[in-house]
């Protein structure tokens, strides 16, 4: 079963940065069938961010230009850097598989920004 554990949030003013960490355990991982997702109050949870198989990358259109995703096979994580951060960008951050069947969500990582 794998465990995925998010980390790095906080707050931010407007414009600042932000990375994100997603360290997994208990199974074989591979960065190209994961993602990241973030759900804002009220709102449905969303992807924002994934690798694909051969390195390419994925963004939604709202964090395209300002977010990047990378990982490190080996290492078993994956990391978002948020840089240009928004108001509307405040959400819980989680780490996830791009497609079903999901992992169990780990408890995400809380990003709020404003000044």
């Amino acid at each position: 079963q794998v465990r995925l554990v998010e980390s790095g949030g906080g707050l931010v003013q407007p414009g600042g940065s932000l990375r994100l960490s997603c360290a997994t355990s208990g199974s074989i991982f591979s960065i190209y069938a994961m993602g990241w997702y973030r759900q804002a109050p009220g709102k449905e949870r969303e992807l924002v961010a994934g690798i694909i198989s051969g390195g390419s990358t994925y963004y939604a259109d709202s964090v395209k230009g300002r977010f990047t995703i990378s990982g490190d096979n080996a290492k078993g994580t994956m990391y978002l850097q948020m840089n240009s951060l928004k108001p509307e960008d405040t959400a819980v951050y989680y780490c996830n598989r791009r497609l079903r069947p999901y992992y169990s969500w780990g408890q995400g990582t809380q990003v709020t920004v404003s000044s």
